[in-house]
């Protein structure tokens, strides 16, 4: 259920703010943006995974905190980020 070490890498390549940056909260969400969508889909088949629905719920709230804090802190590129992700339609 883990997004493959490659999408992760090109997920972080792709939105580093400078290189060997992995930890950049564009990065995290990102990285948690992926990991969300393929348990999204785990969990259409199995509908009764509780353990991955409870890991989803958490992964969610981290997501949420991490784009809390970069809009509080850096509007510009929060707009940007969540565009790009796709989130809040």
């Amino acid at each position: 259920m883990a997004i493959s070490k490659e999408k992760k890498d090109a997920l972080i390549k792709q939105y580093a703010t400078h290189e060997g940056d992995t930890g950049s909260t564009q990065v995290q969400v990102a990285v948690l943006t992926a990991e969300i969508n393929e348990l999204n889909a785990h969990l259409k088949e199995h509908k009764h995974d509780y353990s991955s629905q409870r890991g989803l719920m958490k992964k969610i709230g981290h997501r949420r905190n991490l784009l809390g804090y970069l809009r509080r802190t850096d509007l510009p590129a929060y707009r940007e980020l969540i565009k790009s992700l796709g989130l809040r339609r």
